[in-house]
Order: C-alpha cells, then sequence, then structure tokens
C-alpha cells in the first residue's frame, strides 16, 4: 500500500523539482502549478527581499494567475535561473495569453547562500530549467535538496549557524487541505511546537554585542490550495502566514531577513471557510519550517 503524500505536492496539479550542488552548497527549486495557472499573490514583510514579478502580485495588477515559482540560492544571481523556467513553460505552449504569444509568469525569491559554500557557484539559467524538467507530482525532497543546500538558520552570534533546509508538510481539516513549502534561512532560531529552541544557538539576540551586517538572511515560503480563491485572498493568507513565521521564527522579520511568502490556489475546488483555511494556513507554515531544520538534521528535538 502507498504511503500518502503529506508533502505541498498531495494537492493535485502541483509540482516540484530541484537542482542541488552539494559541494558548493546551493540549489533552487520550482513549484510548476496547474497548466492553466494559479491565482496567487505575495506577502514581503522582510525588509531585504529579493525578487521578480513581485509587483505583478499585488491584488490590484491585472494578471491574476501564475504558472511557476521559482526558491533559489545565489542571492540576486539566482534570479537568473527564472528565465530557464519561463524557456521549459514556453516549449509546453504554458503562459498568459496574448496577442501574438502566452508568456510564462514565473515569480522567484532568494536566499542568500553565498557565504556558505562556493560564492562563485549559483543557479542560473540552465539550473532553473534542470528543477523544472524535474518536477512531479510525487512526496517533496526534503532536508538539504535544492534552494534550502546552502540555508542555515541561527546566525546572530556569528558563529554557530546550522543547517536550515528545505521542509513541505500537507494538513487536511474537516475537508481543507492546505499544502506548504519553507526554505529556512533566517538570522533567527527555529523554535518547535512548545517554543523550545529546535535550531541555532538559543540565547537570543542579545547574549552578544554583534551585528549581522551583510549576512543577509530570507525564509520563503509557497503555500497552496485546492479551495477557489480570489486574489486579494490570497495576499490575505500570504499576511497570514508571514504572521505564523513569527510564532516558529525568533527573532523574525530582522532588519537582515528577506522573508516572502506566495499563497496560490488552484481553484479547483468551491470556497472554504475562510477561518479554517486561514487557521490551516498559518499551523502548514509552521509544520514546513519544523520540518526543514528536522530533515536537514539540525533539530534538536
Amino acid at each position: 500500500m502507498t504511503a500518502p503524500n503529506l508533502t505541498l505536492t498531495g494537492i493535485p496539479g502541483f509540482q516540484v523539482g530541484h537542482w542541488t550542488d552539494v559541494q558548493a552548497r546551493t540549489g533552487c527549486t520550482v513549484l510548476l502549478c496547474p497548466p492553466g495557472g494559479a491565482v496567487a499573490s505575495a506577502s514581503f514583510l522582510g525588509p531585504s527581499p529579493g525578487t521578480r514579478e513581485g509587483i505583478l502580485l499585488a491584488p490590484e495588477k491585472k494578471v491574476e494567475r501564475i504558472h511557476a515559482l521559482l526558491l533559489t540560492g545565489g542571492s540576486a544571481y539566482g534570479l537568473a535561473a527564472a528565465a530557464g523556467v519561463v524557456r521549459f513553460l514556453e516549449e509546453r505552449g504554458i503562459g498568459h495569453e496574448t496577442p501574438w504569444a502566452r508568456v510564462p509568469i514565473v515569480p522567484a525569491a532568494v536566499i542568500y547562500d553565498l557565504g556558505v559554500g562556493r560564492a562563485d557557484v549559483r543557479p542560473g539559467e540552465r539550473e532553473g530549467e534542470l528543477a523544472a524538467r524535474a518536477a512531479h507530482s510525487g512526496p517533496v525532497r526534503r532536508g538539504l535538496v535544492g534552494a534550502g543546500t546552502g540555508a542555515t538558520a541561527g546566525k546572530y552570534l556569528g558563529t554557530g549557524a546550522v543547517p536550515g533546509g528545505l521542509g513541505s508538510v500537507l494538513l487536511e481539516r474537516h475537508g481543507v487541505r492546505v499544502g506548504a513549502l519553507a526554505v529556512v534561512n533566517p538570522i533567527g532560531d527555529v523554535l518547535d511546537e512548545q517554543g523550545r529552541v529546535l535550531a541555532g544557538p538559543g540565547v537570543g539576540p542579545g547574549a552578544v554585542a554583534f551585528t549581522p551586517g551583510e549576512v543577509e538572511s530570507t525564509t520563503l515560503v509557497a503555500v497552496v490550495t485546492e479551495h477557489t480563491l480570489t486574489k486579494a485572498d490570497c495576499r490575505r493568507l500570504a499576511d497570514a502566514a508571514q504572521a505564523a513565521l513569527a510564532r516558529v521564527i525568533h527573532p523574525s522579520h530582522t532588519f537582515w531577513d528577506g522573508d516572502s511568502v506566495f499563497m496560490m490556489s488552484s481553484c479547483a475546488l468551491p470556497p472554504a471557510d475562510p477561518l479554517l483555511l486561514g487557521a490551516l494556513v498559518q499551523e502548514a507554515v509552521c509544520a514546513a519550517v519544523r520540518d526543514a531544520v528536522r530533515m536537514s538534521g539540525a533539530g534538536t528535538a
């Protein structure tokens, strides 16, 4: 008997693929939406985000659906990998309909991992295409893989950072399902379900006089559901997901973090109870962050 898929790809229509460079400790992860795209919006509450097509996801902008999402290492250099995802989708005739061509809409967000492995190796167009070609609907590979390869947590002391990794979960309550994927690269510690330190030094940023400087950090999150949402609904849920990061990362949303959350809906099912859906989104985000550090071997519990 096949075990159930309890990761993001348990939501029908969504696929995830990775490209990983273990030696250079970097990589990228591509989330493919259903061929018709997914209604999407995003929340960028981290003061230091690195993104592509982020402004397009604002609720008042015209385009409602995206066709893929790229999460990547390599800082701003890694945004080049989105071009490979666009090329992959163009080959398949997937994109936003315009008079002369279908244009694939592929937002992207990056983490800063240049100081972990090799700063001169980062995902580019070829690597983004390879990750897209590797995408599948089976359980998401988690841990030190894809965009989570060089992710670390607990960096506020300057030493003692631990692997952050990539995590993914699927939660269901009363017939409502939500999938989440997190790339965990914060300045702060990751906390467990009881509020204890799961990953990081655990002594708090005030323990020593240390300023992380240009060692930028970021947690990236993708959340998906089948239940019909408007673009404005997606934005509200993305904001709720950002609030969940503050429950699981301490401190969160610091001056050096670029925390970015993307909320997507395939709109394959009728709308769900908004209170239940919002609660599930927040639970899924916390669970995906914890899953990342546990699957990377950093978790202490």
